[in-house]
């Protein structure tokens, strides 16, 4: 796995979504945020969440999705249930993946952090493959950018967010990493 100068990666599927912009002049990439999402809710495999994160989702395919018209989001990376990897924003550019969000008494979190998405809810295990993919993509984003934190969606919106939910396993993903940076 190699990120370019544009902040794409090699080993990535490259879907471009609209739903991001240009980070602060000089905002360094310093903390990953970790996802989960399905579309439909609790259903895997679909393309639910590239539909939404390129804007082309149908309110009318499934009851749910009434409530995401007009929503504009989307995540760097997403790591599907058998581990394949779609990047939808270069790591260069803002995401539009962590809404209102504080970390550690820095707001706006959209504007110095890398957002990835695991399919999966809180309701199911995560794969090996995607522990896998997880950890390789991580370490390289690591060895490419100064990061020093890794979060969850629910640890920089709590209240407002749950993901990645009881179901990830924090201490197989924190403790297959270097020890160069604070986790969680």
């Amino acid at each position: 796995m190699r990120i370019d100068a544009a902040g794409l990666l090699d080993t990535a599927e490259f879907i471009a979504s609209p739903n991001c912009d240009e980070r602060p002049v000089g905002t360094e990439i310093s903390l990953l945020v970790i996802h989960n999402i399905s579309l439909p809710p609790d259903e895997f495999g679909g393309n639910g969440v590239i539909e939404l994160f390129t804007n082309q989702i149908d309110p009318l395919a499934h009851p749910y999705y009434q409530s995401l018209q007009g929503l504009k989001v989307s995540a760097h990376f997403f790591i599907r249930r058998d581990g394949v990897l779609i990047q939808f924003v270069p790591c260069n550019q803002r995401a539009w993946h962590a809404g209102v969000s504080n970390w550690q008494g820095r707001e706006r979190c959209n504007d110095f952090s890398v957002g990835i998405e695991l399919e999966g809810s809180d309701t199911t295990p995560f794969t090996d493959a995607q522990y896998e993919v997880l950890i390789g993509l991580t370490q390289c984003l690591c060895e490419r950018y100064p990061i020093q934190n890794i979060a969850g969606h629910s640890d920089i919106a709590p209240g407002r967010k749950t993901d990645p939910g009881p179901w990830f396993d924090w201490q197989r993903y924190t403790g297959s990493l270097d020890d160069n940076f604070d986790k969680r």
